[in-house]
């Protein structure tokens, strides 16, 4: 898990040396899609190793899939960027992540049945409960890693000079760009120490005895000779699919992402919290709710399975919206109290505004209502939107202040003087509102200088509200492997949960945008995102 999260965590900075050739919003989309490519083949993976796995046994499938998984991630560290080898380098990259996350499809399910067929009938729930935490734990040791590395890096090393096409690459100002030794080459380490965790690894599984339920069904003839066949081929095991993927795996996968990949997302972009301060806070939330995997799953031993997973879903329903909405307030009081109090309108013809997802580049965004929402989402400005005739041009009230926003189809030094009058009308009738547009101004903000400067009342309770979140992950995912493995028999139990688990996981968790609505008279932050499963 820890090399399947390690690109989640570190995708911004990777689109940066890989989708060299795009503007900065269209690269982090193309690195949000190579990272999602691992998610579309992961049903794929299930489909072949669940296979396998039921055939040849738990244990030599383990073994494919971890070498799969660690040399796949060893060579995205080895990989040079978009500017050694063009167009191959984000090629190659996304086939690595496809690899990973085909390895992936077939981790999980040999992990849950191997541990389910080694315990108590009576104690699955809680056995199996210690696999849950991996995942979260991957996720905690990922950010640990990179935190660490980061740290040593752009304290002992010197910035980066860059260049495009030899010649020195040049910034606003002028000057050479400059980059962190971290974001230059630093990020390339943990992919490359992941070997010593897959050469760990593949010690541990050598060692390992066969699953006993699998070895006294392989004594007897038991085996299914076509597993895939009889898991997905008959209608009584298909309606159990059905049911593990739509009555246990969706609802739980947008819980579980929701609640980690997505809460560090909105820490970090949404509330304005700066990167080092975000993956702290989420660390330290991680480690105190990990235990909540093994409690809730002892339980399920005790009470069942089926209340304390729907009862997770029930109350992340009831309290996501409040919750992150705390966040907000405690973590970046300003920017809430800004979303709160002032008003902000935009007035545009409806034909002119559109949904601003770019991921080839090819489209611009040019029109004035386009422009308008595009610079007050990077400001994460609440806004309601109100028709104008058809053919006017946007206009955009902060407070008492009207704004007129400019036509994007102007070209050169007219667009420039435009847009920076613009810019900075909005952003000084934000400033005099309250809104916190220069980031350096902002001392209401949470800031952790070190992993240990967490002990003030601010971000002790931003941890407590992470925590809470953890809380409702653990109660959904914690007794979810017993839950899936009692649905099979044991001769195609791993063909038939890992594929339900899977789709759920990496479809309907991977794939589940987090936006709000953008319908007319509607507040709303306009920050698309693809969760990162």
């Amino acid at each position: 898990m820890v090399r399947f999260f390690l690109y989640g965590s570190l995708a911004a900075i990777i689109g940066a040396q890989f989708f060299t050739a795009f503007p900065e919003a269209t690269r982090n989309v193309f690195a949000l899609l190579a990272f999602a490519a691992g998610f579309i083949v992961r049903p794929l993976g299930a489909l072949v190793f669940g296979s396998l796995g039921d055939l040849v046994g738990r244990k030599y499938t383990f073994l494919m899939t971890i070498m799969i998984m660690g040399l796949s991630t060893f060579i995205v560290g080895l990989l040079p960027g978009y500017e050694s080898w063009g167009v191959a380098a984000p090629v190659i990259l996304t086939l690595l992540r496809m690899l990973q996350g085909l390895a992936l499809g077939g981790e999980y399910g040999g992990a849950a049945t191997y541990v389910a067929e080694h315990a108590p009938k009576n104690r699955r729930g809680y056995y199996t409960s210690w696999i849950q935490t991996t995942a979260t734990l991957g996720l905690l040791l990922s950010l640990a890693i990179i935190l660490m590395v980061q740290s040593y890096v752009n304290g002992a090393y010197d910035p980066v000079p860059q260049f495009a096409n030899g010649a020195p690459l040049l910034g606003p100002d002028g000057q050479q760009v400059m980059l962190d030794p971290f974001r230059a080459w630093g990020w390339r380490v943990p992919f490359l120490v992941s070997i010593v965790l897959l050469l760990v690894s593949l010690y541990i599984r050598l060692q390992m005895e066969e699953s006993p339920a699998f070895k006294k069904m392989k004594e007897e003839g038991a085996t299914s000779k076509a597993p895939l066949r009889e898991a997905f081929g008959q209608w009584k095991n298909i309606k159990i699919g059905l049911i593990a993927l739509f009555g246990l795996t969706a609802g739980q996968a947008v819980v579980w992402y929701s609640g980690q990949f997505y809460a560090l997302f909105f820490i970090n972009n949404v509330v304005k919290v700066d990167s080092f301060t975000s993956n702290v806070l989420i660390a330290w939330a991680l480690i105190l709710g990990t235990f909540g995997f093994v409690f809730f799953g002892g339980l399920s031993d005790r009470i069942g399975r089926k209340p304390i997973i729907l009862g997770g879903c029930l109350l992340a329903a009831l309290t996501f919206f409040p919750v992150f909405h705390e966040i907000t307030k405690t973590a970046n009081p300003a920017l809430a109290n800004a979303q709160d109090n002032l008003a902000v309108v935009v007035t545009a013809d409806p034909a002119t505004c559109s949904f601003q997802f770019n991921p080839t580049g090819a489209s611009k965004f040019t029109s004035s209502c386009d422009i308008t929402k595009a610079l007050l989402a990077k400001t994460s400005v609440n806004y309601v939107s109100e028709d104008a005739p058809a053919g006017t041009a946007a206009t955009v009230r902060i407070g008492d202040v009207l704004i007129d926003a400019y036509d994007g189809t102007l070209t050169g030094p007219e667009l420039a003087a435009a847009r920076t009058a613009f810019e900075g009308e909005v952003n000084a009738a934000l400033t005099a509102g309250g809104y916190p547009v220069v980031a350096a101004d902002n001392t209401t903000v949470a800031k952790a200088e070190h992993f240990f400067d967490i002990f003030t009342g601010q971000k002790l309770k931003i941890i407590g509200l992470l925590f809470f979140l953890l809380i409702m992950v653990g109660m959904v995912y914690g007794p979810m492997a017993a839950a899936l493995v009692e649905l099979y028999p044991t001769r195609i139990r791993y063909s038939g949960m890992s594929l339900p688990y899977h789709i759920g996981n990496g479809w309907f968790g991977g794939f589940c945008p987090r936006r709000p609505s953008r319908s007319r008279r509607r507040r709303a932050i306009s920050t698309p995102v693809f969760g990162m499963r």
